[in-house]
């Protein structure tokens, strides 16, 4: 059976910098990339930093790495997909018919859901270890469903 599911667009692309003043420095500077406002939450508690050029549609999440006491990589390390309200139940749905990985290589299931206060998200992997994401900014309309489906 073809599924319908399709993703919206690529959220934000994960990145993880030793300086976040630096790197919001750069990118600034560089790519015209600036705070995402409703993400201004995200920053204050620590991290991440969303940067964009187009209000928050494309996004880098900046996290920190490579300093001491610190994660010890930088680089992209994951890419996620928005999709609204519907299409994240959708691929909830979608997961229960497809064999997807969770990042620990276990079945993923719907309730490895993650509530990020703003967002919802749910991570997973491709065959060959590669990590995505799936999320959605309909956060209310998303946990209503998901507690009443609980």
């Amino acid at each position: 059976m073809t599924s319908t599911f399709r993703v919206q667009h690529i959220d934000h692309v994960e990145l993880f910098v030793p300086d976040f003043e630096a790197a919001l420095e750069w990118y600034r500077e560089v790519l015209g990339l600036v705070p995402v406002e409703k993400a201004r939450v995200w920053a204050e508690a620590g991290e991440p930093h969303m940067i964009s050029s187009d209000g928050g549609k494309t996004m880098l999440a900046l996290f920190r790495g490579a300093g001491p006491g610190e994660r010890e990589y930088v680089g992209h390390i994951r890419v996620a997909f928005r999709v609204d309200a519907a299409g994240f139940m959708d691929f909830l749905n979608h997961i229960e018919r497809v064999a997807v990985k969770n990042r620990h290589g276990d079945p993923l299931t719907r309730d490895q859901v993650i509530d990020h206060d703003l967002a919802w998200s749910i991570y997973f992997r491709d065959p060959w270890g590669n990590p995505y994401e799936v999320t959605s900014y309909d956060y209310a309309e998303i946990q209503h469903v998901l507690a009443s489906a609980a």
